[in-house]
């Protein structure tokens, strides 16, 4: 007996800006020191400054990948003076995230 197995097509084909954003999301969760950054600003806001000294950075490389960060808005900023603090800025990443941690731990 030969059975063929059906095929099924995705009816919801995703378009070229999703698949990038997608794309660019897992790259920023691919990077050791972006999960660090997004695992300590999960709870609280922080400084550039705090951050590095928290995370045992330099200050440019914090800088630098908050920047990419930001620009998929995975976190935001506030100002207060002179000083940015940046937190999270989406749930959904972050659960994603901690699933992924939970996930290693497992």
């Amino acid at each position: 007996m030969n059975m063929e197995k059906e095929v099924q097509t995705n009816t919801h084909e995703l378009d070229e800006e999703t698949l990038f954003v997608v794309s660019q999301t897992f790259k920023a969760l691919g990077d050791p020191t972006r999960i660090r950054i997004l695992n300590l600003l999960c709870c609280e806001e922080y400084s550039v400054n705090d951050i590095a000294e928290a995370l045992n950075l330099g200050q440019s490389t914090v800088s630098h990948q908050l920047r990419f960060l930001k620009n998929l808005r995975l976190v935001k900023f506030r100002r207060e003076g002179t000083t940015l603090y940046y937190s999270s800025d989406d749930d959904h990443i972050m659960n994603l995230l901690h699933q992924a941690i939970d996930h290693a731990k497992h």
